[in-house]
């Protein structure tokens, strides 16, 4: 079954890619079908993982790391929102039944149950996050506490969501072409420019959004300080 569906997945990759003549110009953008889906979806999620870890160790060192906490937080959210369209993407073709997505079928059902929590708690802690940052350590109010009791609830269900995709995201990124470098290069032809375009475009995006917010960490830094080392 599963010789089958690689298969089936390696056709759609080839029709996509306008057949065994090669990849055209938009195949470059465009082209992968389910498996470029997939390997775009894998690759974003690890550079997820890295950037949650960075922030993981900020919680740990909150005084020291207040900055990093903020910037690598603000950073996230172009990669969140490139993974939740290529996985909405997958959910659309799927339920509007699309032949290679439906061949592919959905992830499993306790991840697909877990996935509408994942969604809601990653919006609301960044959400809430960045709305913190802009009223200023100040005025909280209850903000402070949705940050906080989202974010607890975001660190359960995703540590299973990662956990449960896994063995599926190392899959793909090894079934790439010249590895996970090569997906998002001219090794992956056949959609690799696109899928590289949108990655570095989620990236630059969440870069730029830390950028414009920047003035906006000096309260936060100088009252770190100030609960750090009294005044």
């Amino acid at each position: 079954m599963a010789a089958e569906q690689g298969k089936a997945l390696v056709a759609d990759e080839l029709h996509d890619a306008g057949g065994k003549g090669g990849p055209s110009g938009p195949s470059r953008l465009l082209g992968g079908g389910v498996e470029g889906n997939g390997r775009l979806t894998a690759m974003t999620g690890a550079i997820l993982i890295v950037l949650l870890a960075v922030i993981g160790v900020t919680i740990l060192r909150m005084h020291q790391l207040i900055s990093v906490h903020l910037f690598v937080g603000l950073l996230l959210i172009g990669p969140v929102l490139v993974k939740l369209g290529s996985t909405g993407y997958r959910f659309v073709r799927y339920y509007t039944s699309n032949p290679p997505y439906r061949r592919k079928g959905p992830p499993p059902l306790p991840l697909r149950g877990l996935a509408p929590f994942v969604i809601l708690s990653t919006l609301v802690v960044l959400a809430s996050g960045v709305a913190l940052l802009v009223v200023g350590p100040g005025d909280r109010g209850s903000l402070k506490l949705i940050h906080k009791a989202s974010f607890f609830v975001w660190a359960a269900v995703t540590a299973v969501h990662v956990l449960g995709h896994i063995p599926e995201m190392s899959d793909l990124l090894a079934r790439s072409p010249r590895g996970a470098a090569g997906s998002l290069s001219g090794g992956d032809r056949n959609g690799g420019l696109g899928r590289g375009i949108a990655l570095a475009g989620g990236l630059v995006g969440g870069v730029v959004l830390a950028l414009l917010l920047l003035p906006d960490f000096a309260a936060w830094v100088s009252a770190e300080s100030v609960h750090q080392f009294g005044p």
